[in-house]
């Protein structure tokens, strides 16, 4: 593995060759997406999941190291980054604990959604979770420097999740998003990953939150 990203003064963008991506949740989806274009970029790549069918392909395709386990399983994940042989350089959708396994210059990148400013009724802790990511990425961004935190706070991504609706009311999101929309069409997760990875190679940001959502808070923010 390479020295550490910041060995020597960089500005802007970069590649990631030499530089380990590690990707919680990323046998499918946005994950997914960010570990194949890290992945083009250069970087080697560890993936975690909890389906050991898909995360197996996941790791075939992409000649990533792959470890099957529930990431919410804080003792499990923390044995996980205990075993990890090297320093690593980024980490996407990762817990508190594993700051301390992130090269110097590397990269924690959590990602969030952008239902804070709307809660909805029953969603109330979800809410308050979302409300709550942007005030932890600053304060974690001076605590863990020269490590660089920033959030990712996405809307609807069009595809499938955990919190998703049923597969008809999904498709009916999708229509109403791209009549609204003032970009046209729905984000995809391929464009969070391209924001994922920017974030990465761009060593002049932390502590920063960064919406991606099409304009739907701008379309659904409005008064009626």
């Amino acid at each position: 593995m390479a020295a550490s990203i910041n060995s020597s003064p960089v500005h802007g963008e970069r590649d990631l060759r030499g530089q380990t991506v590690v990707v919680i949740g990323g046998s499918s989806g946005i994950g997914l997406e960010t570990a194949r274009l890290a992945r083009a970029k250069g970087a080697d790549i560890i993936l975690t999941a909890r389906d050991p069918d898909r995360l197996h392909r996941a790791g075939l395709e992409l000649g990533a190291s792959i470890a099957a386990f529930d990431a919410t399983d804080f003792g499990r994940l923390g044995r996980f980054f205990d075993a990890l042989p090297a320093p690593i350089d980024h980490l996407l959708q990762v817990a508190w604990h594993a700051a301390g396994k992130v090269r110097p210059g590397g990269t924690l990148l959590f990602m969030g959604g952008t239902g804070g400013p709307r809660p909805a009724a029953g969603l109330a802790l979800s809410a308050a979770l979302t409300a709550a990511l942007p005030a932890m990425t600053r304060s974690l961004a001076l605590q863990v420097a020269p490590v660089r935190v920033n959030l990712i706070a996405a809307g609807f991504a069009g595809a499938p999740s955990s919190a998703s609706p049923p597969g008809d009311r999904i498709e009916q999101r999708r229509e109403q998003l791209r009549t609204t929309l003032p970009i046209g069409r729905v984000v995809g997760p391929a464009d969070i990953a391209t924001l994922a990875v920017h974030l990465m190679t761009n060593t002049a940001v932390t502590g920063a939150t960064f919406d991606i959502d099409g304009g739907q808070q701008l379309v659904e923010g409005r008064a009626e």
